[in-house]
């Protein structure tokens, strides 16, 4: 076996599909196939079980599956020691979670710099909610991700990010105003529309009903921001968010605001690394950036939050 065997195993596992793992690595779909038909024979087993919808791990693949990450993860680290310039251009793969909301404020800024100071690396960037990315964190599908802050997880270190404060969020019609706090008791009142129970956001919302004495009146759930944002915008009821991701949405009148109190509403977002994650230049770099261009973005007022320093 060789590494372009197991690399193939590896995007086809994540993509499930032999073609759509040929396009994302520029190799044609027959080469692609006749590695994966050779590494079977030499290991005498079937990797993959074929159907309709494309390629699945057999329980043999998914026992590969988890040396050959382990094995470009030990290429990578040779990769990325410092045998010459720091400054010079890293290669090889790095993967950041994020949810919804940081997604549509944070990523594009974030690629940006990544590809201005490695343009010979790949950036993933994933957007979900908490649960998800927590779940892809940890069978190593995710080098790093940004989530809200809970209970705290000891297989993941976690730093703080920023802290944002979260608003009762309506659609045109409604009465809010910015200037005018609402109590966390309506929350019980109002038609609300949030995400799904096993997600963080959902938990910071469910705490904050809780410290008001009442129970949300949940009467939708949608995991995505966008689809989110349409229920509202089409008057089925209300939600709670940051102001920064929906800002043109408040600017062009689609959707309309007002500050949570009794208690004062927010949640703080954590940066967070798996602890047995093998050392990375690359990763490091990553690391370091989702911490400078978040401090960039609030210094511009573009992300409105409290840093941990305090700015």
């Amino acid at each position: 076996m060789d590494i372009a065997q197991l690399r193939t195993v590896l995007h086809v596992a994540e993509l499930g599909s032999l073609s759509k793992a040929a396009e994302r690595l520029h190799i044609a779909q027959p080469a692609l196939s006749r590695q994966v038909r050779l590494l079977e024979q030499e290991l005498g087993t079937r990797l993959f079980s074929r159907h309709g919808r494309g390629m699945q791990l057999t329980e043999a693949g998914q026992e590969l599956l988890l040396h050959a990450r382990q094995i470009m993860q030990e290429l990578e680290a040779i990769r990325s020691l410092p045998f010459g310039n720091d400054d010079v251009p890293l290669r090889g793969e790095a993967s950041i979670g994020m949810p919804p909301t940081v997604a549509a404020i944070l990523a594009v800024p974030l690629a940006r710099a990544f590809r201005r100071a490695h343009p010979e690396a790949r950036l993933r960037i994933v957007s979900a909610y908490s649960a998800f990315l927590i779940d892809w964190l940890r069978r190593g599908d995710l080098d790093i991700a940004i989530l809200y802050e809970s209970q705290p997880l000891r297989w993941l270190r976690a730093s703080p990010l920023l802290e944002e404060e979260l608003f009762l969020v309506g659609p045109a019609e409604s009465r809010l105003d910015p200037s005018v706090p609402v109590t966390a008791k309506r929350l019980a009142d109002l038609p609300m529309i949030l995400s799904g129970s096993r997600h963080g956001m959902r938990e910071t919302v469910d705490n904050l009903a809780q410290t008001a004495g009442v129970t949300a009146n949940v009467v939708l759930e949608a995991d995505s921001l966008s689809v989110l944002k349409d229920m509202v915008q089409s008057g089925l009821g209300y939600t709670v968010l940051p102001a920064s991701p929906i800002r043109e949405d408040i600017r062009r009148g689609h959707l309309r605001i007002a500050p949570l109190v009794d208690p004062r509403a927010g949640w703080r977002l954590m940066l967070t690394v798996p602890v047995d994650r093998r050392p990375s230049r690359l990763l490091d770099y990553l690391e370091r950036s989702v911490v400078t261009e978040t401090a960039a973005l609030v210094q511009a007022g573009t992300w409105e939050g409290r840093l941990p320093n305090g700015d």
